[in-house]
């Protein structure tokens, strides 16, 4: 069955670093993320490392599979209404969703979302590797050992290639229900 949930394909901030930059390629403060979960409904958390921020924007699509593996999307006009909020001192270094579920579960605040943290790179595993460690920190953050998160990320998340069509830049993604927490 074809997802056809809409979604922004391009979200992010300037960079931090100086000079003209495309937002492309994806990287540490969003970009071309391609992630068919940033829906209406999700929380897109990204780092701030300039002033002002300079958010952008776009890249809306009807439909597309996870991996984006040909560069090919159903992208259409669209309108997007989004809320933007600041938070200091998050210690972000890498965008993290909180996303609406495909299968609501669980109870609480969070109830029918799931987290997906990220790793973008030029080398895949590495990237999976940011992807499962920001995991893990998330839920630290959460009071869970680290042995036993890197245990539950093995056993309830779920590793996946989010976008591979910005080659050298891949983006990898954890994604996990919180109601394994419960």
């Amino acid at each position: 069955m074809l997802e056809r949930t809409p979604f922004l394909g391009t979200v992010g901030v300037a960079p931090g670093e100086p000079g003209v930059h495309s937002v492309i390629p994806p990287r540490r403060v969003g970009g071309n993320l391609d992630c068919r979960d940033v829906a209406p409904g999700a929380t897109l958390h990204l780092p701030v490392e300039v002033d002002g921020a300079l958010l952008s924007i776009g890249d809306p699509h009807a439909a597309q599979g996870d991996g984006e593996v040909c560069g090919t999307a159903v992208e259409v006009p669209a309108r997007a209404r989004v809320r933007v909020t600041v938070e200091h001192d998050t210690g972000l270094d890498a965008p993290r969703l909180l996303a609406a579920s495909r299968a609501p579960t669980g109870r609480g605040p969070d109830a029918g979302r799931h987290t997906v943290t990220f790793g973008i790179g030029p080398d895949l595993h590495v990237a999976a590797r940011d992807a499962t460690r920001r995991m893990i920190e998330w839920l630290g953050d959460r009071g869970v050992d680290s042995l036993d998160a890197y245990l539950l990320c093995s056993v309830a998340g779920h590793l996946r290639i989010v976008e591979v069509v910005n080659e050298p830049h891949w983006v990898v993604g954890l994604d996990l229900d919180p109601a394994v927490l419960a």
